[in-house]
């Protein structure tokens, strides 16, 4: 008997071509549809996502647009201060004690103008790095939005200039001279910004509430305040805290003579304040600004930007820079000077070295 043979009709071939190519095309079509996708998705699409506020491509931000936030926080946050201290609600309570023994005082100026400066910068520059007196509650956080606008006058003095946001530290002093505040001696009463890089202090803000001045300045760019046109080196008013001012001046009227003024104030942006040219009428004039103690970081950053740009120097009584990153405390003390002979004033103050470790 002769084998049987399978034969196919035409139909049924194409038929059966027609359903192997649909199980192909099943197969392939998701893998190829990903792989387009995926392609895509690589490439950079034009006018893709913004750049974040305040940074620029590669993790850099812009000195000139840190300065004009850095002036909107310390105005904003003065608003604050103020708006408590003229409705009588400090709600000033004890924080702890500082290295001499005295009692540190919070207000409720103190927290509501940090609140809203941190969050301004923090909004604006998200990478850098931001140290501040008072500490940052998560719980309340507030939404402070900058519209990008450059002041007219920054604008005119300041050009761009790019920074790698990592090399950055911004320092705020939400209220300067609290102890002076619920005293109700505001002429005293500051917020402050700095901006360090690589620890050196290149923009400083200080900002007087109750007068509505601000003065501003950023090194190797400009500012607008300046120095007085006169010193006297020889006998020079020399500002102190209200609580050293025994300790230095029996050394300083041994070195200069009994004819040097000792000016006991509050507030170290106040005292830097005293060495420039201000259009205040509450605002004394002196020609040196000592502290003998221990020191934070945020009180003195915003007066060592500013005298830097303006040529002047503040140091350790030792003569040694002062860094503005790791801990956020000066150990030696400062000796702050302008147009002066910056070198002679701490060789001839050497024992207030040794006072500033007592």
């Amino acid at each position: 008997m002769a084998p049987m043979g399978i034969r196919l009709s035409p139909l049924g071939m194409a038929v059966f071509c027609l359903l192997g190519l649909g199980v192909l095309y099943h197969l392939y079509s998701g893998f190829l549809a990903g792989r387009f996708a995926f392609f895509m998705l690589s490439e950079p699409a034009a006018g893709g996502p913004e750049t974040p506020h305040g940074s620029a491509p590669g993790g850099a931000v812009d000195l000139r647009e840190l300065l004009a936030v850095s002036v909107l926080a310390a105005v904003r946050g003065g608003e604050e201060v103020k708006r408590v201290r003229e409705g009588n609600v400090l709600n000033a309570k004890a924080k702890g004690k500082t290295r001499e023994g005295a009692e540190e005082q919070l207000t409720t100026g103190d927290l509501l103008s940090n609140r809203r400066m941190f969050y301004l910068l923090k909004g604006a520059f998200p990478a850098v790095q931001i140290n501040s007196e008072e500490r940052v509650d998560t719980a309340d956080q507030e939404t402070v939005s900058w519209d990008r606008s450059i002041p007219e006058d920054i604008k005119q003095k300041i050009q761009p200039k790019e920074v790698p946001a990592e090399s950055v530290t911004v320092w705020i002093d939400p209220l300067d001279a609290t102890q002076e505040y619920t005293e109700d001696l505001r002429q005293y009463v500051t917020t402050m910004v700095c901006v360090a890089v690589n620890g050196k202090p290149v923009i400083g803000v200080i900002h007087k509430p109750f007068s509505s001045y601000t003065a501003w300045a950023m090194v190797d760019g400009g500012s607008n305040v300046k120095a007085r046109s006169s010193y006297n080196e020889k006998t020079p008013r020399i500002i102190v805290s209200r609580s050293h001012a025994g300790k230095v001046e029996q050394v300083a009227r041994q070195t200069f003579g009994n004819k040097t003024v000792i000016i006991p104030a509050g507030g170290a942006g106040y005292k830097v304040l005293a060495l420039l040219d201000v259009p205040e009428k509450n605002q004394e004039e002196a020609d040196v600004y000592i502290h003998v103690t221990y020191i934070k970081k945020w009180d003195i950053c915003a007066g060592n930007a500013v005298l830097r740009a303006l040529g002047g120097h503040m140091t350790t009584l030792t003569g040694d820079e002062i860094s503005y990153t790791g801990s956020d405390g000066n150990e030696g003390g400062l000796i702050a000077s302008i147009n002066m002979n910056h070198k002679a004033l701490i060789e001839k103050l050497p024992d207030l070295e040794k006072t500033s470790h007592k």
